[in-house]
């Protein structure tokens, strides 16, 4: 088979955090107008219509997975009918809008439970009693108190974390080693001995982030006039620099295989680890030693699955929320749509067990913990229209 036909039937999805370049811009830019045009959604009702009704999620495709359904189906007899969102932040104004009518179960990054939902009462609260000990049962980053899951006070726990990775860049082994990429981090961009052998994945919001990075600004806090001035230079230096851009890292991937490029960011095991799987393991996810961020080179992002402040509120949304964490739905989450990612549960012997040692080693889960301790937690960007402005700027420059 050819490596076009080998590289397509890895994965047939886009499995960005925030999908689209105008879905995300166009959000972020109607935050506030639609904080302040938005009345809050009324309390939550108790009464659901039926023990039986059709559970809706609104969610990022590894929940939407066909055997996530069936199981679901065949262990309670309900329906679940997942829609896949774009990006958190439209979500969001989608529940401000009323939709918190149109759906029970809400799978998003997990800042914008913390700093937006749970203000606005857009999600409920989970039972401390049963849902805190699922967190000692995984993975000891979420050991509780797992603080970013809880409201800003810390007396509300906001849902369950589940789905967790690095998401910085790749490399091509066979051209640059992974002690190299690790210890010369973003600075690999910078070299002009990478001027057009690398690319650059599309994603606005993450490109943001890894030009702040790039340039020796922490992304997460606000921003100077220097930082700014740094922030231009280096995105106008990597936009002229990149040998390609694009939304698909499926092209990316084949443009590794075919020698054109050494390395692209944004990436990491979310867009290699179906490449991996086929036997390419030159494709390495890389999170620097070290950086701006509090001393650290890496963005961690994390997902956290919360129950919708439905007015009447679905019966089984707590019993759905835990009923994920058991080993055979955390498998499919971890493995859904043929793409590969670290679920928390996964310190557990009954989920681990079902990974086989190919798939383990795809997704490079004997590096996660060192590449996780590495990076800082996603977070919502200060002063991001002003940096997307000056990328997008570049991107046009570049034609």
């Amino acid at each position: 088979m050819d490596n076009q036909n080998i590289l397509r039937q890895i994965v047939g999805r886009n499995p960005v955090r925030y999908a689209s370049m105008e879905g995300y811009r166009i959000t972020r830019r109607a935050l506030l107008a639609s904080a302040a045009a938005s009345a809050a959604v009324g309390t939550f009702g108790r009464a659901a219509r039926s023990q039986d009704r059709v559970l809706n999620q609104l969610v990022w495709d590894g929940y939407a997975d066909p055997r996530m359904a069936d199981l679901w189906k065949k262990e309670t007899g309900g329906t679940l009918k997942p829609e896949i969102h774009i990006s958190d932040p439209q979500s969001l104004n989608r529940l401000r809008a009323g939709e918190t009518k149109n759906f029970d179960f809400l799978n998003v990054n997990d800042p914008w439970a913390k700093n937006y939902l749970w203000p606005e009462k857009l999600i409920v609260e989970v039972p401390r009693d049963r849902f805190e000990p699922l967190y000692g049962q995984m993975v000891p980053k979420f050991h509780p108190p797992f603080k970013r899951a809880y409201s800003k006070d810390e007396q509300h726990l906001l849902g369950v974390v589940q789905r967790f990775e690095t998401f910085d860049f790749v490399v091509n082994t066979d051209k640059i080693s992974v002690d190299t990429a690790e210890k010369e981090g973003w600075s690999l961009f910078s070299n002009p001995d990478f001027n057009q052998r690398f690319g650059i994945l599309a994603y606005d919001d993450w490109n943001v982030i890894d030009i702040c990075l790039g340039a020796g600004i922490h992304p997460f806090k606000e921003k100077t006039q220097a930082d700014v001035d740094k922030f231009k230079q280096t995105a106008e230096l990597w936009v002229k620099n990149a040998k390609l851009i694009t939304t698909d890292f499926v092209q990316l991937n084949l443009a590794m295989l075919n020698g054109e490029i050494d390395l692209y960011f944004t990436g990491g095991t979310y867009s290699i680890a179906g490449a991996r799987l086929e036997g390419n393991n030159n494709f390495h996810a890389i999170t620097p030693l070290s950086g701006p961020a509090d001393g650290k080179g890496g963005i961690n992002w994390i997902e956290l699955n919360s129950a919708i402040n439905n007015p009447n509120l679905h019966p089984k949304i707590f019993d759905f929320l835990e009923w994920i964490t058991k080993p055979e739905p955390a498998y499919i989450v971890a493995t859904a749509n043929n793409n590969l990612q670290p679920v928390s549960q996964m310190s557990q012997e009954a989920v681990i067990s079902k990974f086989s040692k190919e798939q383990l080693a795809a997704m490079q889960y004997e590096t996660l913990e060192k590449r996780i301790a590495n990076a800082v937690e996603f977070d919502i960007v200060p002063d991001y229209d002003k940096l997307l402005d000056i990328y997008t700027a570049a991107r046009r420059a570049r034609g």
